[in-house]
């Protein structure tokens, strides 16, 4: 990518790493203080599921609008009134005195979750072109590293008994104040082809193929984010003190393997390390389904973690190089069929729980993970 720059590019990478720290850091601050929402407006579980599904129909309302946004008015203004909003929007979140209230603010934080996500990994791609190698997978790896961040000051502030307002608060003034001091190192303009091309465009079948094989991988993810602690409660019996361990090892090896991701990109290539993640993935959730005791599970969900971390981020990385569409368009392709993955994944794992067991749901999952290594196949990269 060419963008007209006049400072070094490590200075664009380490501003853009930043905003991605901050979707990281927000989404982390909301999850660890769910429970106590939940205790202040009196909501039953079921109760709670229904309002948190404002979350993902926000995202999903945002996909393509957040694509155009990011073409027509261009990814640094959309990141940074992002990386402003969006833990603005966690502030009124805690501020919630009605269900109603709670599920309008969840529509509108799900609204510019993604429209952070589509200008930070815009910029991401500008960056990766500066340096005309892989690096994709290290953005995505500052945005796990500040969820275990968010997660650990959220743990702090619970077990203080801080509200969520002080806490999210804290939050906010942190994020605003980093995106304002990283606004001027982010790439100030789009190539001059993505200009050049039109805003809406039906996708072409490249496009079509990186969404899927975002798709095959964010099914695995989202059943390891819902089903993992149920999975090792149900059919591996782990003693209660353990039902956490599979996916606390998918989440390290996730994280582990997106700082790792951009290394093993350059020395073999997009392909072999998509085929690798499919197999990894596959095999991964296989061992825990053909042995489902605490040892092999745990190692199984490890290999999991491995396999899904570089993968979206190599899509959105191919995605964003696209010759036929602009990069936020692109992009929103993309993550929309992938979204739709993690979406789908976790019900689609209880309706088949539900009809056979459990563990013949986990392999169905394993066979689409296989998907990836086939989709794999046909990228020319």
């Amino acid at each position: 990518m060419s963008v007209a720059i006049s400072v070094h590019p490590r200075i664009h990478r380490i501003a853009v790493s930043v905003f991605f720290f901050i979707a990281g850091l927000t989404f982390a601050s909301w999850a660890s203080r769910i429970p106590d929402i939940k205790d202040k407006l009196h909501l039953s579980e079921a109760g709670l599921g229904s309002v948190l599904f404002a979350l993902p129909v926000g995202l999903m309302a945002s996909l393509f609008l957040s694509g155009w946004l990011v073409s027509k008015y261009g990814s640094r203004r959309i990141v940074t009134a992002g990386a402003i909003v969006y833990p603005l929007i966690l502030v009124l979140l805690s501020l919630a005195a009605s269900t109603f209230q709670l599920v309008v603010g969840l529509f509108f934080f799900g609204l510019f979750a993604n429209f952070l996500n589509i200008a930070m990994n815009t910029q991401a791609v500008g960056v990766e072109g500066l340096y005309r190698r892989s690096i994709m997978a290290s953005f995505h790896g500052l945005w796990s590293l500040a969820g275990f961040t968010g997660a650990a000051i959220g743990t702090f502030f619970v077990s203080e008994a801080i509200n969520p307002f002080i806490h999210f608060l804290m939050i906010f003034f942190a994020g605003a104040l980093l995106a304002m001091v990283s606004y001027k190192s982010t790439l100030p303009a789009e190539t001059d082809t993505a200009n050049k091309q039109p805003i809406f465009v039906r996708p072409d079948r490249y496009i079509l193929l990186l969404g899927l094989i975002a798709f095959c991988c964010m099914v695995c993810e989202g059943a390891m984010a819902d089903w993992s602690g149920v999975y090792f409660k149900k059919v591996v019996e782990s003693p209660a003190k353990y039902a956490t361990v599979g996916y606390a090892a998918f989440t390290g090896t996730m994280a582990t393997g997106r700082f790792l991701g951009d290394w093993l990109v350059t020395k073999f290539g997009v392909k072999r390390i998509l085929q690798l993640s499919g197999t990894l993935i596959g095999s991964g959730l296989m061992l825990a389904v053909l042995f489902p005791n605490l040892l092999t599970a745990t190692a199984g969900f490890f290999l999991v973690g491995f396999g899904v971390s570089s993968v979206v981020p190599i899509a959105y990385g191919l995605a964003g190089r696209s010759n036929t569409m602009s990069p936020g368009m692109a992009l929103s392709a993309v993550s929309t069929i992938g979204f739709l993955g993690f979406l789908i994944g976790p019900p689609m794992i209880g309706f088949i729980a539900q009809a056979s067991s459990l563990r013949f749901s986990f392999a169905l999952i394993a066979v689409l993970g296989l998907g990836t290594t086939l989709l794999a196949g046909k990228i020319k990269a």
